[in-house]
Protein backbone atom coordinates (compact mmCIF):
# COMPACT_ATOMS: atom_id res chain seq x y z
CA UNK A 1 0.00 0.00 0.00
CA UNK A 2 1.05 3.40 -0.86
CA UNK A 3 1.57 6.87 1.45
CA UNK A 4 -1.06 9.06 0.14
CA UNK A 5 0.00 11.73 2.94
CA UNK A 6 -3.69 11.46 4.22
CA UNK A 7 -3.23 10.43 7.99
CA UNK A 8 -5.35 7.74 9.43
CA UNK A 9 -6.65 9.38 12.85
CA UNK A 10 -9.87 11.69 13.18
CA UNK A 11 -10.39 12.68 16.37
CA UNK A 12 -13.65 13.86 17.83
CA UNK A 13 -15.12 16.01 19.87
CA UNK A 14 -16.84 13.57 22.02
CA UNK A 15 -13.38 11.69 22.89
CA UNK A 16 -13.39 9.21 20.42
CA UNK A 17 -11.04 8.32 17.93
CA UNK A 18 -11.90 7.22 14.56
CA UNK A 19 -8.73 5.10 13.06
CA UNK A 20 -8.46 4.46 9.36
CA UNK A 21 -7.98 0.15 9.13
CA UNK A 22 -6.18 0.88 5.31
CA UNK A 23 -4.23 3.79 5.90
CA UNK A 24 -0.27 2.76 6.05
CA UNK A 25 0.16 4.66 8.95
CA UNK A 26 -2.58 2.35 10.55
CA UNK A 27 -0.20 -0.08 12.56
CA UNK A 28 1.94 2.91 14.31
CA UNK A 29 -1.04 4.87 15.10
CA UNK A 30 -2.90 1.95 16.91
CA UNK A 31 0.43 1.75 19.04
CA UNK A 32 0.18 5.06 20.33
CA UNK A 33 -2.99 5.55 21.11
CA UNK A 34 -4.04 2.05 22.74
CA UNK A 35 -1.67 3.35 25.89
CA UNK A 36 -4.72 6.16 26.46
CA UNK A 37 -7.92 4.97 24.94
CA UNK A 38 -10.17 1.79 24.96
CA UNK A 39 -11.07 -0.08 22.00
CA UNK A 40 -14.66 0.07 22.31
CA UNK A 41 -15.43 -1.85 18.42
CA UNK A 42 -13.45 -2.81 15.04
CA UNK A 43 -15.14 -3.50 12.36
CA UNK A 44 -13.21 -4.14 8.66
CA UNK A 45 -12.77 -0.49 7.94
CA UNK A 46 -12.88 1.79 10.61
CA UNK A 47 -11.66 0.76 14.45
CA UNK A 48 -13.28 3.03 17.10
CA UNK A 49 -11.54 4.08 20.18
CA UNK A 50 -12.58 6.15 23.40
CA UNK A 51 -10.76 8.52 25.82
CA UNK A 52 -11.99 8.20 29.06
CA UNK A 53 -11.08 9.73 32.65
CA UNK A 54 -10.28 5.92 33.53
CA UNK A 55 -8.00 5.56 30.09
CA UNK A 56 -5.92 8.21 30.46
CA UNK A 57 -5.37 8.09 34.24
CA UNK A 58 -4.76 4.60 33.65
CA UNK A 59 -2.01 5.95 30.84
CA UNK A 60 -0.75 8.54 33.57
CA UNK A 61 -0.24 5.15 36.20
CA UNK A 62 2.16 3.19 33.21
CA UNK A 63 3.81 6.30 33.03
CA UNK A 64 2.60 8.67 30.13
CA UNK A 65 2.55 12.38 30.49
CA UNK A 66 -0.22 15.13 29.03
CA UNK A 67 2.05 15.87 25.99
CA UNK A 68 3.02 12.55 24.80
CA UNK A 69 -0.89 11.90 24.66
CA UNK A 70 -1.35 15.76 22.98
CA UNK A 71 1.56 14.98 20.51
CA UNK A 72 0.65 11.45 19.56
CA UNK A 73 -2.84 12.45 18.87
CA UNK A 74 -1.61 15.39 16.68
CA UNK A 75 0.99 12.98 15.05
CA UNK A 76 -1.53 10.97 13.57
CA UNK A 77 -4.80 12.96 13.34
CA UNK A 78 -6.18 13.93 9.65
CA UNK A 79 -7.59 17.08 11.16
CA UNK A 80 -6.80 19.79 13.71
CA UNK A 81 -7.60 18.36 17.37
CA UNK A 82 -10.45 19.95 18.60
CA UNK A 83 -9.94 22.13 21.52
CA UNK A 84 -11.90 20.92 23.59
CA UNK A 85 -10.82 17.26 23.87
CA UNK A 86 -6.86 18.72 24.19
CA UNK A 87 -8.61 20.55 27.57
CA UNK A 88 -9.99 17.04 28.52
CA UNK A 89 -6.97 15.53 28.51
CA UNK A 90 -4.99 18.19 30.21
CA UNK A 91 -7.68 18.84 32.90
CA UNK A 92 -8.41 14.87 33.20
CA UNK A 93 -4.63 14.19 33.49
CA UNK A 94 -3.96 17.23 36.13
CA UNK A 95 -6.12 15.06 38.41
CA UNK A 96 -3.59 12.50 38.35
CA UNK A 97 -0.59 12.66 40.72
CA UNK A 98 -3.05 14.54 43.39
CA UNK A 99 -3.38 11.40 45.80
CA UNK A 100 -0.34 9.49 45.85
CA UNK A 101 -0.46 6.54 48.38
CA UNK A 102 3.46 5.68 49.65
CA UNK A 103 5.02 2.96 52.41
CA UNK A 104 5.72 3.96 56.08
CA UNK A 105 7.69 2.73 58.77
CA UNK A 106 5.26 0.37 59.38
CA UNK A 107 4.84 -2.13 56.31
CA UNK A 108 1.31 -2.44 57.73
CA UNK A 109 -0.05 1.01 57.32
CA UNK A 110 -0.04 3.15 54.11
CA UNK A 111 0.06 7.11 53.71
CA UNK A 112 -2.50 8.51 51.36
CA UNK A 113 -0.58 12.49 50.65
CA UNK A 114 -2.55 15.03 49.72
CA UNK A 115 -0.88 18.48 49.41
CA UNK A 116 -3.60 20.64 47.96
CA UNK A 117 -5.76 21.53 51.44
CA UNK A 118 -9.08 21.91 49.32
CA UNK A 119 -8.92 18.12 48.11
CA UNK A 120 -7.39 17.26 51.43
CA UNK A 121 -11.22 18.90 52.84
CA UNK A 122 -12.88 17.28 50.60
CA UNK A 123 -11.86 13.48 50.90
CA UNK A 124 -12.28 14.00 54.53
CA UNK A 125 -15.82 14.60 53.98
CA UNK A 126 -16.27 11.39 51.32
CA UNK A 127 -18.55 9.55 54.01
CA UNK A 128 -17.88 5.93 52.38
CA UNK A 129 -14.21 6.30 53.46
CA UNK A 130 -14.14 7.87 57.14
CA UNK A 131 -13.98 4.50 58.63
CA UNK A 132 -10.98 3.75 56.56
CA UNK A 133 -8.90 6.95 56.94
CA UNK A 134 -7.11 8.19 59.68
CA UNK A 135 -6.60 11.85 59.66
CA UNK A 136 -3.25 13.18 59.84
CA UNK A 137 -0.74 15.62 58.46
CA UNK A 138 -0.85 16.38 54.89
CA UNK A 139 -3.19 13.41 54.15
CA UNK A 140 -4.67 10.25 55.83
CA UNK A 141 -3.22 6.45 57.13
CA UNK A 142 -4.76 3.60 56.00
CA UNK A 143 -4.49 -0.09 56.80
CA UNK A 144 -2.27 -2.14 54.00
CA UNK A 145 -5.25 -4.06 53.91
CA UNK A 146 -7.56 -1.51 52.77
CA UNK A 147 -6.13 -0.55 49.99
CA UNK A 148 -7.51 -1.93 46.81
CA UNK A 149 -11.01 -0.15 48.88
CA UNK A 150 -9.66 3.05 49.37
CA UNK A 151 -8.41 3.04 45.51
CA UNK A 152 -11.61 1.20 44.04
CA UNK A 153 -13.21 4.46 46.12
CA UNK A 154 -11.42 7.27 44.93
CA UNK A 155 -11.40 6.30 41.62
CA UNK A 156 -15.59 6.27 41.17
CA UNK A 157 -15.03 9.33 43.41
CA UNK A 158 -13.59 11.09 40.68
CA UNK A 159 -10.11 10.96 42.51
CA UNK A 160 -7.87 8.54 40.54
CA UNK A 161 -4.56 7.61 43.39
CA UNK A 162 -1.20 7.27 42.10
CA UNK A 163 -0.42 3.75 43.87
CA UNK A 164 3.25 4.49 44.31
CA UNK A 165 3.60 2.19 47.28
CA UNK A 166 6.39 -0.89 46.78
CA UNK A 167 5.00 -4.17 45.32
CA UNK A 168 6.00 -7.20 47.52
CA UNK A 169 8.92 -9.29 45.68
CA UNK A 170 7.87 -12.75 47.13
CA UNK A 171 9.53 -16.21 47.27
CA UNK A 172 12.42 -16.77 44.37
CA UNK A 173 10.84 -19.52 41.75
CA UNK A 174 13.30 -19.95 39.21
CA UNK A 175 11.48 -20.80 35.63
CA UNK A 176 13.00 -20.10 32.12
CA UNK A 177 10.98 -20.60 28.86
CA UNK A 178 12.04 -23.38 26.55
CA UNK A 179 13.79 -22.68 23.37
CA UNK A 180 12.66 -25.89 21.69
CA UNK A 181 9.34 -27.77 22.65
CA UNK A 182 9.35 -31.51 23.40
CA UNK A 183 8.88 -32.65 19.79
CA UNK A 184 12.07 -30.88 18.62
CA UNK A 185 9.91 -27.56 17.08
CA UNK A 186 11.33 -24.38 17.99
CA UNK A 187 9.64 -22.13 20.34
CA UNK A 188 9.53 -18.22 20.07
CA UNK A 189 7.27 -15.78 21.54
CA UNK A 190 5.44 -13.56 19.09
CA UNK A 191 6.14 -10.19 18.75
CA UNK A 192 2.71 -8.89 20.27
CA UNK A 193 3.04 -11.57 23.49
CA UNK A 194 6.57 -9.60 23.87
CA UNK A 195 4.93 -6.49 23.88
CA UNK A 196 2.32 -7.52 26.15
CA UNK A 197 4.69 -8.80 28.82
CA UNK A 198 6.95 -5.30 28.58
CA UNK A 199 3.74 -3.18 28.87
CA UNK A 200 3.24 -5.03 31.92
CA UNK A 201 6.62 -5.36 33.77
CA UNK A 202 7.26 -1.90 32.61
CA UNK A 203 10.94 -0.88 34.34
CA UNK A 204 9.62 -2.64 37.75
CA UNK A 205 9.24 0.74 39.43
CA UNK A 206 6.31 1.80 41.22
CA UNK A 207 3.15 2.02 39.65
CA UNK A 208 4.23 -0.52 37.67
CA UNK A 209 3.98 -4.35 38.12
CA UNK A 210 0.06 -4.93 37.92
CA UNK A 211 -2.77 -4.43 35.41
CA UNK A 212 -4.61 -6.41 32.77
CA UNK A 213 -3.66 -7.72 29.44
CA UNK A 214 -6.34 -8.29 26.51
CA UNK A 215 -5.56 -10.84 23.72
CA UNK A 216 -8.30 -12.50 21.67
CA UNK A 217 -9.11 -16.33 22.37
CA UNK A 218 -6.16 -18.40 20.91
CA UNK A 219 -3.80 -15.70 21.03
CA UNK A 220 -2.05 -17.24 23.09
CA UNK A 221 -2.84 -15.70 26.79
CA UNK A 222 -0.98 -18.31 28.66
CA UNK A 223 2.15 -18.04 26.47
CA UNK A 224 1.95 -13.94 27.67
CA UNK A 225 1.48 -15.67 31.57
CA UNK A 226 4.50 -17.71 31.61
CA UNK A 227 6.61 -15.42 29.87
CA UNK A 228 5.69 -12.72 32.90
CA UNK A 229 6.82 -15.31 35.17
CA UNK A 230 10.14 -16.07 33.90
CA UNK A 231 10.65 -12.34 34.22
CA UNK A 232 10.19 -11.66 37.55
CA UNK A 233 10.38 -15.40 38.93
CA UNK A 234 8.75 -15.47 41.90
CA UNK A 235 6.98 -18.06 44.03
CA UNK A 236 3.34 -17.50 41.83
CA UNK A 237 -0.26 -18.08 42.19
CA UNK A 238 -2.47 -19.09 38.91
CA UNK A 239 -6.59 -19.13 39.08
CA UNK A 240 -8.85 -19.63 36.67
CA UNK A 241 -12.04 -20.55 35.55
CA UNK A 242 -12.08 -24.64 36.03
CA UNK A 243 -10.42 -27.85 36.35
CA UNK A 244 -10.10 -27.90 33.24
CA UNK A 245 -8.33 -25.24 32.44
CA UNK A 246 -6.48 -25.81 35.77
CA UNK A 247 -5.01 -28.72 33.93
CA UNK A 248 -4.48 -27.00 30.59
CA UNK A 249 -1.86 -24.70 32.88
CA UNK A 250 -0.31 -27.74 34.22
CA UNK A 251 0.81 -28.63 30.78
CA UNK A 252 1.31 -25.34 29.16
CA UNK A 253 3.81 -24.81 31.98
CA UNK A 254 5.61 -28.28 31.47
CA UNK A 255 5.89 -28.23 27.53
CA UNK A 256 6.91 -24.95 27.73
CA UNK A 257 9.05 -23.64 30.43
CA UNK A 258 11.88 -25.75 32.72
CA UNK A 259 9.45 -26.01 35.49
CA UNK A 260 9.27 -29.97 36.81
CA UNK A 261 6.03 -31.90 37.62
CA UNK A 262 7.08 -31.49 41.80
CA UNK A 263 7.48 -27.59 41.29
CA UNK A 264 3.46 -26.77 40.14
CA UNK A 265 0.96 -27.66 42.91
CA UNK A 266 -3.01 -27.75 42.43
CA UNK A 267 -5.47 -26.14 44.47
CA UNK A 268 -8.37 -27.67 43.76
CA UNK A 269 -11.95 -29.59 45.02
CA UNK A 270 -9.69 -32.47 44.38
CA UNK A 271 -6.29 -31.79 45.44
CA UNK A 272 -4.98 -28.78 47.79
CA UNK A 273 -1.39 -28.93 47.24
CA UNK A 274 0.91 -25.74 47.63
CA UNK A 275 3.97 -25.26 45.54
CA UNK A 276 6.24 -22.86 44.30
CA UNK A 277 3.53 -22.14 41.35
CA UNK A 278 0.09 -22.86 42.64
CA UNK A 279 -2.70 -23.08 40.03
CA UNK A 280 -5.85 -23.41 41.65
CA UNK A 281 -10.26 -22.37 40.45
CA UNK A 282 -12.74 -19.54 41.33
CA UNK A 283 -14.64 -21.96 42.52
CA UNK A 284 -12.64 -23.04 45.51
CA UNK A 285 -11.59 -19.83 46.72
CA UNK A 286 -15.34 -18.70 46.47
CA UNK A 287 -16.75 -22.20 48.16
CA UNK A 288 -18.11 -22.31 51.84
CA UNK A 289 -20.90 -24.32 53.62
CA UNK A 290 -23.42 -22.15 53.71
CA UNK A 291 -24.30 -18.25 52.98
CA UNK A 292 -23.45 -17.30 56.61
CA UNK A 293 -19.86 -19.36 56.30
CA UNK A 294 -16.31 -17.84 55.92
CA UNK A 295 -15.01 -18.64 52.66
CA UNK A 296 -12.42 -21.57 54.24
CA UNK A 297 -10.09 -21.44 51.33
CA UNK A 298 -9.58 -17.50 50.96
CA UNK A 299 -6.26 -18.68 53.66
CA UNK A 300 -4.08 -19.78 50.01
CA UNK A 301 -4.04 -16.05 49.33
CA UNK A 302 -2.03 -15.87 52.52
CA UNK A 303 -0.43 -19.27 52.47
CA UNK A 304 2.26 -19.12 50.29
CA UNK A 305 4.76 -15.82 50.42
CA UNK A 306 3.59 -14.88 46.39
CA UNK A 307 4.99 -12.79 44.29
CA UNK A 308 2.58 -12.86 41.20
CA UNK A 309 -1.06 -13.78 40.99
CA UNK A 310 -2.03 -14.43 37.31
CA UNK A 311 -6.33 -14.04 37.02
CA UNK A 312 -7.16 -15.80 34.08
CA UNK A 313 -10.24 -14.81 32.47
CA UNK A 314 -9.85 -11.78 34.41
CA UNK A 315 -13.55 -10.93 33.19
CA UNK A 316 -15.11 -13.95 34.89
CA UNK A 317 -13.77 -12.40 38.54
CA UNK A 318 -16.73 -13.79 41.20
CA UNK A 319 -17.18 -10.92 43.72
CA UNK A 320 -15.83 -12.40 46.92
CA UNK A 321 -12.67 -13.00 45.03
CA UNK A 322 -12.99 -8.71 44.16
CA UNK A 323 -12.95 -8.37 47.84
CA UNK A 324 -10.08 -10.63 48.62
CA UNK A 325 -8.09 -8.71 45.67
CA UNK A 326 -8.82 -5.78 47.22
CA UNK A 327 -7.06 -6.68 50.03
CA UNK A 328 -3.55 -8.04 48.33
CA UNK A 329 -2.84 -4.83 46.57
CA UNK A 330 1.02 -5.35 47.64
CA UNK A 331 1.20 -8.60 45.33
CA UNK A 332 1.87 -8.83 41.52
CA UNK A 333 -1.04 -8.87 39.84
CA UNK A 334 -1.78 -9.60 36.11
CA UNK A 335 -4.88 -10.07 34.86
CA UNK A 336 -5.69 -12.27 31.59
CA UNK A 337 -8.54 -12.19 29.62
CA UNK A 338 -9.79 -11.94 25.57
CA UNK A 339 -12.38 -9.22 26.47
CA UNK A 340 -13.56 -7.06 29.45
CA UNK A 341 -16.90 -7.12 29.02
CA UNK A 342 -18.78 -8.31 32.39
CA UNK A 343 -22.56 -7.70 32.02
CA UNK A 344 -22.39 -6.55 35.53
CA UNK A 345 -20.45 -3.72 34.05
CA UNK A 346 -17.86 -4.11 36.67
CA UNK A 347 -14.99 -3.44 34.40
CA UNK A 348 -13.71 -0.61 36.15
CA UNK A 349 -13.38 -3.08 39.39
CA UNK A 350 -11.68 -5.26 37.69
CA UNK A 351 -8.86 -2.25 36.52
CA UNK A 352 -8.86 -0.61 40.61
CA UNK A 353 -8.62 -3.99 41.93
CA UNK A 354 -6.12 -6.13 39.66
CA UNK A 355 -4.81 -3.05 37.63
CA UNK A 356 -5.34 -1.42 34.54
CA UNK A 357 -5.10 -2.20 31.12
CA UNK A 358 -1.87 -2.52 29.62
CA UNK A 359 -2.23 -4.15 26.34
CA UNK A 360 -4.98 -4.43 24.11
CA UNK A 361 -4.66 -5.69 20.47
CA UNK A 362 -8.01 -6.10 18.07
CA UNK A 363 -9.20 -9.44 16.96
CA UNK A 364 -9.03 -9.04 12.86
CA UNK A 365 -4.85 -7.56 13.71
CA UNK A 366 -3.91 -10.98 15.02
CA UNK A 367 -6.23 -12.55 12.09
CA UNK A 368 -4.44 -10.83 9.27
CA UNK A 369 -1.02 -11.77 10.81
CA UNK A 370 -1.94 -15.65 10.71
CA UNK A 371 -2.06 -15.42 14.65
CA UNK A 372 -5.60 -16.58 14.83
CA UNK A 373 -7.85 -18.45 12.07
CA UNK A 374 -10.19 -16.79 9.69
CA UNK A 375 -14.09 -17.29 10.90
CA UNK A 376 -17.02 -17.19 9.02
CA UNK A 377 -19.99 -16.49 11.21
CA UNK A 378 -23.43 -17.24 10.31
CA UNK A 379 -27.05 -17.09 11.85
CA UNK A 380 -29.24 -19.13 10.67
CA UNK A 381 -33.95 -18.65 11.40
CA UNK A 382 -36.05 -21.32 12.13
CA UNK A 383 -39.85 -20.98 12.43
CA UNK A 384 -41.56 -22.06 15.78
CA UNK A 385 -43.34 -25.08 15.10
CA UNK A 386 -47.18 -24.01 15.01
CA UNK A 387 -48.17 -26.47 17.98
CA UNK A 388 -45.63 -24.18 20.39
CA UNK A 389 -46.87 -20.59 19.11
CA UNK A 390 -49.86 -20.52 21.31
CA UNK A 391 -47.76 -21.62 24.41
CA UNK A 392 -45.19 -19.13 23.45
CA UNK A 393 -47.33 -16.26 23.03
CA UNK A 394 -49.06 -16.36 26.65
CA UNK A 395 -45.57 -17.21 28.40
CA UNK A 396 -43.40 -14.74 30.76
CA UNK A 397 -40.64 -13.08 29.12
CA UNK A 398 -38.45 -15.91 30.09
CA UNK A 399 -40.10 -19.05 29.68
CA UNK A 400 -40.62 -17.58 25.70
CA UNK A 401 -36.76 -17.29 25.83
CA UNK A 402 -36.20 -20.78 26.60
CA UNK A 403 -39.45 -21.95 24.43
CA UNK A 404 -37.42 -19.84 21.53
CA UNK A 405 -34.42 -21.47 22.13
CA UNK A 406 -35.20 -24.86 22.20
CA UNK A 407 -37.21 -24.71 19.23
CA UNK A 408 -37.12 -28.78 18.48
CA UNK A 409 -36.71 -27.98 14.73
CA UNK A 410 -32.74 -27.16 15.73
CA UNK A 411 -31.57 -30.97 15.95
CA UNK A 412 -32.57 -31.34 11.98
CA UNK A 413 -30.46 -28.12 11.14
CA UNK A 414 -27.76 -29.21 12.78
CA UNK A 415 -27.84 -32.24 11.02
CA UNK A 416 -27.63 -30.35 7.54
CA UNK A 417 -25.08 -28.30 9.05
CA UNK A 418 -22.94 -31.29 9.84
CA UNK A 419 -23.36 -32.97 6.12
CA UNK A 420 -22.09 -29.57 5.12
CA UNK A 421 -18.75 -30.03 7.40
CA UNK A 422 -17.95 -33.88 7.09
CA UNK A 423 -14.42 -33.61 8.40
CA UNK A 424 -14.22 -30.94 10.48
CA UNK A 425 -13.92 -31.10 14.11
CA UNK A 426 -17.03 -29.44 15.37
CA UNK A 427 -18.33 -27.72 18.75
CA UNK A 428 -22.26 -28.44 19.56
CA UNK A 429 -22.67 -25.63 22.23
CA UNK A 430 -25.54 -24.54 24.20
CA UNK A 431 -27.65 -23.32 27.12
CA UNK A 432 -30.21 -25.70 28.18
CA UNK A 433 -29.23 -29.71 29.71
CA UNK A 434 -32.26 -31.25 28.33
CA UNK A 435 -31.72 -29.52 24.45
CA UNK A 436 -28.42 -31.05 25.13
CA UNK A 437 -29.15 -34.19 25.98
CA UNK A 438 -31.50 -34.01 22.68
CA UNK A 439 -29.06 -33.36 20.46
CA UNK A 440 -26.29 -36.06 21.69
CA UNK A 441 -28.68 -38.59 21.09
CA UNK A 442 -30.05 -37.40 18.23
CA UNK A 443 -26.65 -37.21 16.80
CA UNK A 444 -24.53 -39.81 18.92
CA UNK A 445 -21.95 -37.51 20.19
CA UNK A 446 -20.64 -37.15 23.64
CA UNK A 447 -21.89 -34.82 25.87
CA UNK A 448 -19.96 -32.41 28.48
CA UNK A 449 -22.20 -30.52 31.34
CA UNK A 450 -21.07 -29.35 34.62
CA UNK A 451 -21.96 -32.45 35.90
CA UNK A 452 -20.00 -34.49 33.76
CA UNK A 453 -17.19 -35.79 35.79
CA UNK A 454 -13.55 -34.06 35.68
CA UNK A 455 -12.17 -37.50 34.29
CA UNK A 456 -14.92 -38.35 31.80
CA UNK A 457 -14.22 -34.64 30.80
CA UNK A 458 -10.75 -35.05 30.06
CA UNK A 459 -11.44 -38.49 28.14
CA UNK A 460 -14.01 -36.90 25.81
CA UNK A 461 -11.87 -34.34 24.96
CA UNK A 462 -8.81 -36.23 24.48
CA UNK A 463 -10.73 -38.63 22.17
CA UNK A 464 -11.55 -35.33 20.46
CA UNK A 465 -8.54 -34.02 19.98
CA UNK A 466 -6.98 -37.47 18.34
CA UNK A 467 -9.67 -37.50 16.43
CA UNK A 468 -11.52 -40.56 17.54
CA UNK A 469 -15.00 -38.62 18.08
CA UNK A 470 -14.96 -35.49 15.82
CA UNK A 471 -18.05 -34.00 17.36
CA UNK A 472 -18.76 -32.86 20.91
CA UNK A 473 -22.09 -31.91 22.53
CA UNK A 474 -20.83 -28.91 25.21
CA UNK A 475 -23.16 -27.09 27.84
CA UNK A 476 -21.64 -23.16 29.29
CA UNK A 477 -18.81 -25.38 30.89
CA UNK A 478 -16.76 -25.08 27.37
CA UNK A 479 -17.27 -21.19 27.21
CA UNK A 480 -13.98 -20.69 29.05
CA UNK A 481 -10.39 -22.09 28.86
CA UNK A 482 -10.83 -25.05 26.84
CA UNK A 483 -7.66 -26.29 24.90
CA UNK A 484 -9.22 -28.17 21.84
CA UNK A 485 -7.13 -26.40 18.49
CA UNK A 486 -8.54 -28.95 16.35
CA UNK A 487 -12.37 -27.71 16.76
CA UNK A 488 -12.91 -25.86 13.16
CA UNK A 489 -17.23 -25.24 13.53
CA UNK A 490 -19.12 -23.81 16.14
CA UNK A 491 -22.79 -24.49 16.21
CA UNK A 492 -24.59 -21.88 18.89
CA UNK A 493 -27.75 -23.96 19.70
CA UNK A 494 -28.92 -21.47 22.61
CA UNK A 495 -27.37 -18.87 24.46
CA UNK A 496 -27.04 -16.94 27.91
CA UNK A 497 -29.81 -14.06 26.74
CA UNK A 498 -27.74 -11.51 25.24
CA UNK A 499 -24.39 -12.17 26.49
CA UNK A 500 -21.87 -10.91 24.22
CA UNK A 501 -19.19 -12.24 26.76
CA UNK A 502 -20.39 -15.68 26.12
CA UNK A 503 -20.27 -15.05 22.68
CA UNK A 504 -16.70 -14.16 22.44
CA UNK A 505 -15.37 -16.68 24.56
CA UNK A 506 -17.60 -19.21 21.82
CA UNK A 507 -15.85 -17.88 19.16
CA UNK A 508 -12.87 -18.59 20.53
CA UNK A 509 -12.90 -21.90 20.98
CA UNK A 510 -12.61 -21.99 16.81
CA UNK A 511 -10.16 -19.67 16.52
CA UNK A 512 -6.90 -21.94 17.56
CA UNK A 513 -4.68 -20.81 14.14
CA UNK A 514 -4.92 -23.71 11.56
CA UNK A 515 -4.89 -24.76 7.63
CA UNK A 516 -8.39 -24.21 6.95
CA UNK A 517 -11.19 -21.29 7.63
CA UNK A 518 -13.33 -21.77 10.87
CA UNK A 519 -17.26 -21.23 10.76
CA UNK A 520 -19.27 -20.32 13.46
CA UNK A 521 -23.18 -21.02 13.24
CA UNK A 522 -25.87 -19.28 15.37
CA UNK A 523 -29.57 -20.99 15.17
CA UNK A 524 -32.62 -18.65 16.60
CA UNK A 525 -35.75 -18.95 16.13
CA UNK A 526 -37.64 -16.37 13.68
CA UNK A 527 -40.18 -13.78 15.08
CA UNK A 528 -39.30 -14.62 18.77
CA UNK A 529 -37.60 -12.76 21.41
CA UNK A 530 -34.11 -14.83 20.46
CA UNK A 531 -33.74 -12.42 17.89
CA UNK A 532 -33.43 -9.10 20.38
CA UNK A 533 -30.83 -11.42 22.38
CA UNK A 534 -29.47 -12.49 18.63
CA UNK A 535 -29.24 -9.24 17.86
CA UNK A 536 -27.15 -8.06 21.06
CA UNK A 537 -24.46 -10.92 20.13
CA UNK A 538 -24.34 -10.04 16.63
CA UNK A 539 -23.47 -6.53 17.27
CA UNK A 540 -20.30 -7.67 19.13
CA UNK A 541 -19.54 -9.71 16.74
CA UNK A 542 -19.36 -7.24 13.52
CA UNK A 543 -17.69 -4.72 16.12
CA UNK A 544 -14.82 -6.86 15.93
CA UNK A 545 -14.75 -6.90 12.84
CA UNK A 546 -16.51 -10.00 11.26
CA UNK A 547 -19.18 -10.60 8.76
CA UNK A 548 -22.40 -11.58 10.06
CA UNK A 549 -25.00 -13.02 7.51
CA UNK A 550 -28.57 -13.77 8.37
CA UNK A 551 -30.07 -16.45 6.31
CA UNK A 552 -33.19 -18.93 6.56
CA UNK A 553 -31.48 -21.62 5.35
CA UNK A 554 -28.19 -23.17 4.75
CA UNK A 555 -29.08 -22.81 0.84
CA UNK A 556 -29.35 -18.98 1.26
CA UNK A 557 -25.56 -19.13 2.36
Amino acid sequence: MTDTGIKPLIVQGDHSLLLDVHNPGFDNARSDISPFSELEKSPEHIHTYRMSPLSLWNAASAGLEENDIIDALKRHSRYTVPENVNYFVQNTLSRYGMLKLEATDDENVLFLKIEDPTLLLEISYLKSLKKYLTPAEGGFFLKLVNRGTIKLILIKSGFPVEDLAPLKVGDPCEIQLKKELPGGKPFKIRDYQRDAVKSFIGKNQPGTGFGTVVVPCGGGKTVIGMSVMSKLKTKTLILTTNVAAVHQWRRELLDKTDLKEEDIGEYTGEKKLIKPVTIGTYQILIWRKDKESEYLHFSLFRKGNWGLIIYDEVHLLPAPVFRVTAEIQAVRRLGLTATLIREDGAEEDVFSLVGPKRYDIPWKVLEAGGWIATAWCHEIRLDLPEDLKIPYAIADKRQKFRIAAENPEKPEMVKKILKRHPEDSILIIGQYVEQLKTMSRVLNAPLITGQTPNKEREIIYDNFKQGSSRIIVVSKVANFAIDLPDASVAIQVSGTFGSRQEEAQRLGRILRPKEKDSWFYSLVTRYTIEEQYAGNRQKFLTEQGYQYTISLGLEDL
